[in-house]
């Protein structure tokens, strides 16, 4: 029982949609097969989708992640995947999520700033934006603004106009939206 850590990055081969419930709709498919997936097989980290880019961070059981990535490489919503880091893990660092999701927020913004770095582009990163990138995704809220695209604009001071707790409504709502469509789409 050996346990590893493993993280990517990729380019999507889809062109995005606008956001829906503030999800891309690709990627909100591809959350709602990862949760699933991960949590059968004990797998935690998490995903951030940006620039028209991945960055995704598992941990696990040795076998479980590498079953995971080989799925990873087939899925031709991928191209260009780059592995970051490979190697053995001693404890679990991510709890309770089998695949968590970071909008575009302030964090994701201020590392690219402090990084000196224009655009998401996590196939570049050194190893050490790649340690602070897991270290946002672990440490990431999830009633952060919400959106899919590295757009200057929606990650400005805006007022707010909705309270955190009708932001998680509409998110939590969402989301079931979203597997609704695709469990009746899959009787059809």
């Amino acid at each position: 029982m050996s346990l590893m850590r493993l993280a990517y990055a990729s380019e999507a081969t889809f062109e995005a949609k606008p956001v829906e419930k503030g999800v891309e709709p690709h990627v909100a498919r591809i959350l709602m097969t990862s949760r699933k997936n991960n949590a059968k097989d004990q797998l935690v980290g998490g995903l951030y989708y940006g620039n028209d880019r991945f960055f995704q961070y598992l941990e696990g059981e040795e076998d479980a992640v590498r079953r995971t990535y080989d799925r990873i490489l087939k899925d031709d919503r991928h191209r260009n995947i780059v592995t970051l880091i490979e190697e053995p893990l001693k404890s679990r660092t991510f709890s309770n999520w089998s695949m968590k999701y970071v909008p575009l927020s302030r964090d994701v913004r201020a590392f690219l700033d402090d990084q000196g770095l224009e655009s998401f582009d996590p196939a570049a990163f050194t190893s050490e934006q790649c340690e602070k990138m897991i270290e946002l995704v672990r440490n990431s809220s999830q009633e952060q603004n919400l959106s899919t695209r590295d757009d200057p604009k929606s990650v400005g001071d805006a007022p707010q106009v909705l309270s955190s707790g009708m932001k998680t409504g509409l998110i939590v709502a969402g989301v079931v939206l979203v597997g609704a469509l695709v469990i009746g789409g899959t009787m059809l």
